[in-house]
């Protein structure tokens, strides 16, 4: 298979998907949870055999379905944009009306410099994650491979941002887990590859830097496919199953790391041979 010659070609599908997210990020932008916009969270009880999608469909009649509700037993977290105080009250009244045995707990609201912070210290994670894999990178190999490899990270966090952007998913707090979990698989998978790389360099300088790039890629072809295969199939699973508060945990993670696998397979390595050629 000649990836490297037909590395044109994976750029453009790549640009596909960049183009648009880039678009939706400038004109829609993303939909922060209340973790970083600030909002209300109430915390009540109620019996065990409610469940969360019930107590959803109870707060649709105050109009807000994009409510967070986590379940814990029979105590029930919800997190909402931020309330009055006679919106907190027929908040627990439109509970009470619809449940038995409501019982309030707490009630408190995350300010918009909380989350202005948080949203700073979200922002300095993700570089700082990417600065030192660029460091570990470039002292273990070499600059270049540091470099696309940082390329190729960027290339799966601007894709899963644009699609959390053009559907408007809410971002929150487990969102930039999700997304250094990707960024941590990333590095992984297209280090293995550089690794062989550089293996087959040490054992055959002679050969033609694009053929051997290709066997390279090919040599580690299989376990990339069959790592994200089972990490996709268990996602894939928590996808269906796992219930709506950790959908979009879930779906950022299931799509960084079909991402992410394509991205070191068909951006990291061409991009390497184009950074080489030119250095």
């Amino acid at each position: 298979m000649q990836i490297i010659q037909k590395r044109k070609i994976f750029y453009i599908i790549s640009l596909i998907f960049i183009i648009p997210s880039l678009v939706s990020l400038m004109f829609q932008g993303l939909n922060l949870g209340i973790d970083f916009t600030g909002g209300s969270i109430m915390h009540v009880k109620i019996e065990s055999s409610i469940s969360a999608a019930d107590v959803r469909t109870a707060l649709s009649e105050m109009e807000l379905d994009t409510a967070e509700v986590q379940k814990s037993e029979n105590e029930f977290y919800i997190r909402s944009r931020e309330l009055s105080q006679e919106e907190s009250n027929k908040l627990l009244s439109t509970l009470k009306s619809n449940f038995d045995n409501v019982e309030f707990l707490s009630a408190e609201s995350v300010g918009a410099t909380i989350g202005s912070e948080l949203t700073r210290n979200a922002i300095l994670s993700l570089l700082a994650a990417a600065v030192l894999m660029l460091v570990y990178i470039s002292f273990r190999f070499e600059w270049t491979f540091g470099v696309a490899a940082i390329i190729a990270i960027l290339h799966n966090v601007l894709i899963v941002l644009g699609v959390f952007s053009l559907f408007q998913w809410q971002i929150n707090t487990a969102f930039i887990a999700a997304m250094l979990t990707v960024i941590g698989y990333s590095i992984n998978d297209t280090i293995v590859i550089f690794d062989r790389v550089r293996e087959n360099l040490r054992m055959n300088r002679r050969e033609e830097r694009s053929q051997l790039l290709n066997r390279s890629i090919m040599q580690t072809l299989n376990r990339s496919i069959n790592t994200v295969l089972t990490s996709a199939f268990t996602l894939l699973a928590l996808l269906l199953f796992g219930g709506t508060t950790i959908k979009f945990f879930v779906a950022a993670m299931l799509i960084g790391f079909v991402v992410g696998a394509y991205s070191s397979i068909f951006i990291a390595s061409p991009v390497w041979f184009e950074i080489k050629n030119r250095a």
